[in-house]
Parts: structure tokens; sequence; C-alpha cells
């Protein structure tokens, strides 16, 4: 019954199957809506998938043993939401894991696979933008779409997979697909460059400890947010919160980074137009290096600030 989901590289052939009576926010989602905000006050992993005997947690499980899930209907927002991150807060050591897959036979609401670092997405249906960290490759299942992590595909290559809307050559990987994304990059832990032409939403670069990812368009709000290395280059304007928690590396717009800059950051570097940062953070002088440094990226030094 399942020959259409089997796959060489898959580890294991057991599917779990559950079926949505009307859209629901937060399936295979690693935080469990980010639980560490709210204490399980909007989602607990205990808590059952309406009309479903399984739990949002079985459902993270079930993947974490590498098998797969099909979902029969439409599904809401954030779907596999940091799909193969061992998370620190669930006990975890942070590091990336290998899991199964995801099939949906409906449509997709929005911010699908924000912060997605491991797995394979399959969509019979539409998807809503923006996405997350994820790009479209070839299917190999018919009737579906198929997407990948884009810090997967950095980290692991393509593994046999053909590019849609992007191209990958050595460790620098140029997106053209048109999508709007949320977490480009997110942990990326590999010197390979992302460059992404066309507009961005939220947390570009997010936990990227290495690399860099340039957006050739404007970015949306918490740009670089916990940021723990490498450089985020934004050829363009940021909304607010612009390098919020961020602890090393360096953050570039080539434009106006908005309000509340530099929210908690503990270190690293901010080179802006403008903008507007969140005390002890505050304007300081471009040195030489730094002019370099923004001339390298293709700048002209002389419109920059530098908030640290």
């Amino acid at each position: 019954m399942f020959e259409i989901f089997k796959k060489k590289s898959e580890p294991s052939e057991d599917i779990l199957e559950i079926d949505l009576e009307e859209p629901v926010d937060c399936i295979c989602d690693f935080t469990f809506n980010f639980h560490w905000q709210h204490k399980g006050e909007k989602l607990d992993p205990s808590w059952k998938v309406p009309n479903n005997e399984v739990s949002f947690g079985d459902l993270v499980e079930h993947l974490k043993q590498g098998n797969n899930i099909k979902i029969h209907g439409d599904v809401g927002h954030r779907l596999c939401s940091s799909m193969g991150t061992d998370l620190v807060y669930f006990g975890g050591n942070g590091s990336d894991l290998n899991v199964g897959d995801v099939y949906v036979d409906g449509n997709v609401d929005s911010r699908m696979g924000i912060s997605m670092t491991r797995g394979r997405i399959y969509i019979k249906g539409t998807i809503k933008e923006p996405v997350g960290n994820v790009v479209q490759v070839k299917s190999d299942v018919k009737g579906y779409k198929k997407f990948r992590s884009i810090t997967d595909i950095m980290s692991n290559g393509l593994e046999n997979d053909s590019p849609l809307g992007f191209q990958v050559n050595g460790n620098q990987m140029i997106i053209d697909d048109g999508m709007v994304k949320d977490t480009v990059g997110a942990r990326l832990d590999v010197d390979g460059k992302i460059t992404i032409n066309g507009n961005v939403d939220l947390s570009t670069g997010i936990l990227m400890r290495k690399g860099s990812v340039r957006v050739n368009g404007d970015a949306g709000k918490n740009t670089g947010a916990l940021l723990n290395g490498g450089t985020v280059i934004i050829n363009g304007t940021t909304d607010d919160f612009t390098g919020i928690d961020m602890m090393h590396g360096n953050i570039a717009v080539n434009g106006n980074a908005g309000k509340f800059m530099a929210a908690n950051k503990k270190d690293g570097n901010i080179f802006a137009h403008s903008g507007n940062p969140i005390p002890p953070t505050t304007e300081k002088s471009v040195t030489n290096s730094d002019q370099q440094f923004l001339i390298g990226l293709g700048f002209n030094p002389r419109k920059f600030k530098k908030f640290n």
C-alpha cells in the first residue's frame, strides 16, 4: 500500500498516518510552538492532535526514530518547525538529527519548515508564503512537491536531488525561486555561502555559527537573531530587532536597520547606514579594518556606521 513512499535511504518503512478535519498548526513542530516562551499554555507535547489518538509529541518522536509521517488533509502554520534539531530545551545537545520525512496530501499554510535542518517534506497541494528554511528539489514521488532544508543541502550536499529555482556550486548556493522565506541559513555551521535574490521575511541567519547569508533585497524583523558566528549581509533594509540576542559574528545592512537594533546583544558587530540601537549598544567609528570588510562585501564603507 505504501510502496510509493519507499526510498532506499529510509531506515524504516514505519509510516504513521493522521487525518485532519481542518488545518492544525504546529504539526511535526520540534519546538511545540516555542514551548519555552509559553511553558505549555499554547501547546504541549502531550496534547493530542485534534480528532486523532496520537499526540504532537508522538509525531516528533516518530520522526526522530527515522520514520515517516503521512498527513491526510490541510495543515496549518509552522509545519515541521526546527525539524531535524535535537533541541537543548528538551534535553538534547543542540546538534542535527537524521529524521524521517513528512507527506501532506493537502495544502499547507505559511512558515513551513522554519529553522528546519534535516528531513524532507512532500506536499501534494499548495504552500502559502512565507515558507521557512527550505528550497524545492525535483520530486521522486509522483504528484508531490519535494522540499529540503537549505542548511541540510549546505551541510550534506544535494544527495542526488536536482535543484528547482536554485543552484549549488561547491560551497555556494544561489536561490532565485521567488519564494519569500523565513530563517534562511538557520543553524548553518559550515563555511558556505548562501545568496538569495529577492526579499526575505523573519530571522535570516538565526543561530548561524559559520558561513554567510547574503540577501539581495530587504529583510524582515529579527535579522541575525541569536547569531553565533558567520556573517549576515542584507543588500537592502531590515525591519526592527536586527541583531536581537546576537552572540558573535557580523551583520551588514546596506540601508536602514530599523528600531530596537541589538536588543540584548552580547557580542559581534552590526554595520548599517542608519538605525536605532538599544543601549548599551551605541554608534562607533568605522575602523580601517571595518572599511576593508565592507569593501569585501561590495559596499561603499563611507555610507556605513558601526553599532557595538
